[in-house]
């Protein structure tokens, strides 16, 4: 239990990560979204020029898409919009 909170109290819902902030999360997922496009382009641009994908290429590939899926979840913002049913 966490100091100060009482013991027939209902938990707070979770903050949105940047509040009601609407350019800061526009800034912060478009950033992202290109910097997951950027890292995507170096190993497209060595499959362009018809070497074989290796591991590496294909780990470099995974973790662009992992930002650029950062990016869409800060733009989306699921948690701000999660809404508490009351019983």
């Amino acid at each position: 239990m966490t100091p100060g909170a009482e013991a027939g109290a209902a938990p707070s819902p979770p903050k949105p990560l940047f509040g009601s902030c609407w350019s800061c999360r526009v800034l912060s997922g478009v950033g992202l979204l290109l910097a997951g496009l950027w890292i995507y382009q170096g190993p497209r641009q060595t499959m362009k020029r018809g070497i074989p994908p290796s591991m590496g290429t294909i780990a470099q590939i995974t973790f662009a898409l992992g930002v650029a899926g950062w990016g869409v979840v800060i733009l989306v913002d699921p948690v701000g919009k999660q809404q508490r049913k009351l019983p």
